[in-house]
C-alpha cells in the first residue's frame, strides 16, 4: 500500500525546539512548575514605537490588501539601508527579498541555490532547521564537527577536508544558534576567502548580529572579502533585534538573479508577507537600536549567571558564549551514571529525565548534530535561572 504522506515530507525531523517549548507550555497550563529554557526568543516585549506603527496599519485600508510578492518598496529600501548602517554591506533595493521570517528566507534560499546531488556545507552544531531545509530543496547536508575545545568554530582546514566536487554551498552562522559562538574577523575573512578561491556559494545567517558581548566582534563576509558579493545570501530578520519572533518578517539580500528565483517562489508559496507585520518592520529596521542595546545588558547579566551556575555542576563543561541567547555546555560527564534510578545514556535521555525529574525544559545536543550537550537559552529572567539551574544541579548531584 502506498504511503499517505510524500517521502519527502515523512523525512523531515520535527523542530526539536518548537517541540521542547510547546511541551513545556503544555505542562505549564496544566499547572506543574515548569522552567523552559528550550525557546529561542527575547523575554521583551516588542517596543511600543512598532506595536503602535502596527495598530495604525491596522486602520488603514491600502494595507488590507494584496501587496507586492517581494515586499514592500519602502521596507524593501529600508533594510538595504539598514544593512549599511549595521554591517557595512551594500546593497539595492531589488536585491532585498522580504519574507515570513528568517526561515523562509532560509528555504527560498537553499530552493534557488541546490539542485539533487549538490552539496552543502554545515558546521555542527547547527540550527536544526538548516539540515531540513537543505533535504527538502534536493541537496544533501555535509556535516563538519566542532566542539567546545575550538570555541564551536570550524576552521579553513576542516571546511577543505569536507569540500568536493559536489559541494555547492557553505552555511556560515556567526553569532551561532546554539552555541552563542562568534567567529573574530580574521576568522571570517579567511573562510570568505576560501570560499572566493573554490566558487563556492556562503549562506550567511546574520540574525544574531547585534547580540555580541565583551570583546567579541560582529563582521559581515561580504563586507571582508568583497569578492564574494555575488555568490553569497544573507539571511536576517527582525525577531531577535527587536523581540520580534511572532511578527514573522525576514528577508534574503543577494544577486539580481538569485533574489528574481526566489521571488517567483515566494509569489507562489505565499504571496507578501502580512503588510501588519512589514509595516512594523519598517518601523523597527527605520528606527535606533536602542531597544536591542537594553536587552543585551540583560542578556550579558544572564549570560554570565547561567553559566557560572552551570560550571559549578560537576560534571557539565559550560564554555562562555560570545553572542546570541544561548549556552551549550557538555553533558558528557554525566551521561552513563545513576540518577534515580537511571542511568541516561545520550543528552536526549538526560533532557528528558531533567523535564520528569526536575521540571526544567532543555534542549538536547542530538537536534544541533552533537550529541552530548544541552541547549539552554538565557532569554528568560534571572530568577528563573537561578531556580531553574539550581534544580538541574540538585538533580545531577545525584549522579553516582
Amino acid at each position: 500500500m502506498a504511503s499517505r504522506v510524500s517521502r519527502r515530507l515523512a523525512a523531515i525531523t520535527e523542530s526539536a525546539t518548537l517541540a521542547v517549548d510547546a511541551k513545556a507550555k503544555a505542562l505549564k497550563a496544566a499547572g506543574r512548575p515548569v522552567i523552559g529554557f528550550g525557546a529561542g526568543e527575547p523575554d521583551f516585549p516588542t517596543p511600543d514605537y512598532i506595536v503602535e506603527a502596527a495598530v495604525a496599519a491596522c486602520r488603514d485600508a491600502r494595507w488590507h490588501r494584496y501587496t507586492p510578492a517581494a515586499g514592500l518598496p519602502e521596507l524593501r529600501e529600508a533594510v538595504a539601508a539598514k544593512t549599511l548602517r549595521d554591517s557595512g554591506y551594500e546593497a539595492k533595493a531589488s536585491q532585498v527579498l522580504i519574507t515570513n521570517g528568517g526561515k523562509q528566507a532560509l528555504y527560498n534560499t537553499f530552493a534557488a541555490l541546490l539542485d539533487p546531488g549538490d552539496e552543502a556545507i554545515l558546521p555542527a552544531p547547527y540550527w536544526t532547521t538548516y539540515p531540513e531545509a537543505i533535504k527538502l530543496a534536493g541537496g544533501t547536508p555535509v556535516i563538519v564537527d566542532t566542539d567546545e575545545a575550538s570555541g564551536y568554530r570550524a576552521t579553513v582546514e576542516q571546511l577543505e577536508a569536507a569540500r568536493t566536487p559536489r559541494t555547492k554551498l557553505l552555511v556560515f552562522v556567526s553569532p551561532s544558534n546554539p552555541t552563542g559562538a562568534v567567529y573574530t574577523p580574521e576568522q571570517v575573512a579567511a573562510i570568505g576567502r576560501w570560499a572566493a578561491e573554490h566558487g563556492i556559494w556562503v549562506v550567511t545567517d546574520e540574525i544574531y548580529e547585534h547580540l555580541v558581548y565583551g570583546d567579541a566582534q560582529f563582521a559581515s563576509m561580504p563586507v571582508l572579502v568583497p569578492e564574494i558579493a555575488d555568490t553569497c545570501v544573507i539571511v536576517n530578520g527582525v525577531a531577535k533585534t527587536y523581540a520580534m519572533t511572532g511578527w514573522r518578517v525576514g528577508w534574503m539580500i543577494g544577486p539580481d538573479d538569485v533574489i528574481k528565483a526566489a521571488g517567483n517562489l515566494q509569489s507562489h508559496a505565499t504571496s507578501n508577507v502580512a503588510n501588519v507585520s512589514q509595516v512594523a518592520a519598517l518601523a523597527a529596521v527605520s528606527g535606533d537600536l536602542a531597544a536591542v542595546d537594553e536587552m543585551k545588558v540583560a542578556f550579558d547579566r544572564r549570560r554570565r549567571l547561567i553559566v557560572d551556575l552551570l560550571s559549578a555542576i560537576p560534571g557539565v563543561d559550560c564554555p562562555t558564549p560570545e553572542g546570541a541567547f544561548y549556552v551549550y555546555p557538555s553533558v558528557k560527564g554525566v551521561l552513563g551514571k545513576d540518577i534515580r534510578g537511571q542511568r541516561p545514556a545520550s543528552s536526549a535521555d538526560l533532557a528528558g529525565l531533567i523535564l520528569d525529574e526536575a521540571e526544567v525544559a532543555v534542549v538536547p545536543g542530538e537536534a544541533f548534530g552533537t550529541p552530548g550537550y544541552l541547549r539552554l537559552s538565557y532569554a528568560t529572567s534571572d530568577a528563573d535561572i537561578v531556580e531553574g539551574v539550581g534544580r538541574i544541579a540538585a538533580l545531577l548531584g545525584e549522579a553516582r
